[in-house]
């Protein structure tokens, strides 16, 4: 980044609100489907488990995009790619609501997510960029506030619009709030923002370093356990629970309450946890709610169960996207994508997974499978902690 292009305190906070808003409607647009899933399986006329490959697909679009993108794409001006993608994540959500059937709407789903895979991790690679290395942290989990929010209000909205307009309104919806998104973004961005470039070399470099594959790894078991479940969660409060749709929106309300609180104390203790104890402490919070899942047979014990769950999902992730940038600060953007990567491969296995059982076994098999994940992922974060700290110890 040239000396020109170096904003001042007031305009770094301007940067980082308008990537926090701008991380807010790419979460929504990624929890659109789960939350209008209801609506799309009786609007498209298709069992729950085929509306499903609307989550799989997207997630693996995003899975392979994310990483190479954001090799091929960095050199570009980080102002216009920015705002470029959000555009284009507000056209292919407006073009989504229009689709008359599934066969259509699965491609267009599908080249809609393609601008998440960009945006996420070129925000981060900003922040990162403008931030001291000292609050590198706290900048990165600051703009993933926003798919806290996008849980705390977004997920609801589009679980009540589509419940009670039709999920088209959810998806349009999505669509105006990522066209102001677009706006704010271009407003606030400094122009001739640069960070340093990566390269097709770079993936090859990081991609060969088990150290770093394996924090990746906890991610990927991460995605995948909670995916199982997560991805089928408003038809499990419908068919299961009998909720209202009413008492559906509240429930991911609620959830996204706890969600937003998790990632604002992680933005505060991260630096003084370590990203990889904080990790794998929202990681913790997660096993324990999915194996309580089972016994949270109404609405009371569920809200009960999502409190911890809540806790944990967004704060794990944004603590792992800070962990991987201090292991490589110079790889902080291919970093960053790739463990967006393995969130989205993450995504898209637990979701296909989830539809399988589901399929199979009914909805009493989505909490083990989600429960073994989530402890797998923790186990192995635990694992990696230890042997930094036994590292450190022996030099």
């Amino acid at each position: 980044m040239t000396a020109a292009a170096r904003p001042d305190a007031g305009a770094r906070a301007g940067t980082r609100w308008s990537l926090l808003l701008g991380n807010f409607a790419i979460g929504c647009g990624v929890m659109v489907v789960p939350g209008a899933l209801n609506d799309l399986a009786r609007g498209l006329e298709v069992t729950v488990a085929m509306a499903g490959q609307l989550i799989t697909a997207a997630a693996w679009v995003m899975a392979v995009a994310a990483p190479l993108l954001a090799a091929l794409l960095s050199r570009f001006d980080r102002r216009w790619l920015l705002t470029i993608s959000l555009a284009w994540f507000a056209g292919g959500h407006a073009l989504s609501a229009a689709m008359p059937d599934l066969a259509m709407l699965l491609p267009v789903r599908a080249a809609t997510v393609v601008a998440g895979a960009v945006f996420t991790p070129a925000a981060a690679a900003v922040v990162g960029a403008l931030a001291p290395p000292e609050r590198r942290g706290e900048a990165i989990t600051f703009i993933f506030l926003g798919w806290s929010l996008a849980s705390v209000l977004g997920l609801p909205l589009a679980s009540y619009l589509s419940e009670t307009i039709g999920w088209r309104a959810a998806f349009a919806f999505v669509a105006v709030l990522s066209a102001l998104a677009a706006l704010g973004t271009w407003l606030h961005t400094p122009p001739a923002l640069r960070p340093a470039a990566t390269t097709l070399r770079d993936l090859a470099g990081v991609l060969s370093r088990p150290e770093l594959m394996v924090v990746v790894a906890v991610t990927a078991l991460s995605a995948t356990g909670q995916f199982a479940l997560f991805g089928y969660m408003a038809p499990y409060f419908h068919h299961v629970l009998h909720a209202s749709p009413a008492e559906a929106s509240g429930l991911f309300l609620w959830f996204g309450v706890f969600g937003l609180a998790g990632n604002v104390l992680m933005t505060r203790w991260i630096d003084r946890l370590g990203s990889g104890e904080a990790a794998t402490l929202g990681l913790g919070a997660m096993a324990v709610a999915l194996l309580a899942w089972p016994w949270a047979t109404g609405l009371t014990g569920m809200a009960l169960v999502l409190v911890p769950w809540a806790l944990g999902c967004f704060s794990s992730n944004s603590a792992q996207q800070a962990r991987l940038a201090a292991a490589a600060p110079a790889l902080a953007a291919v970093l960053v994508s790739l463990n967006s990567s393995a969130m989205y491969v993450g995504q898209g296995v637990g979701a296909a997974a989830g539809g399988g059982l589901l399929g199979a076994f009914g909805y009493a098999a989505l909490a083990p499978a989600a429960a073994l994940g989530m402890l797998l992922s923790a186990a192995l974060s635990l694992w990696l902690v230890r042997r930094r700290r036994a590292e450190s110890l022996a030099r």
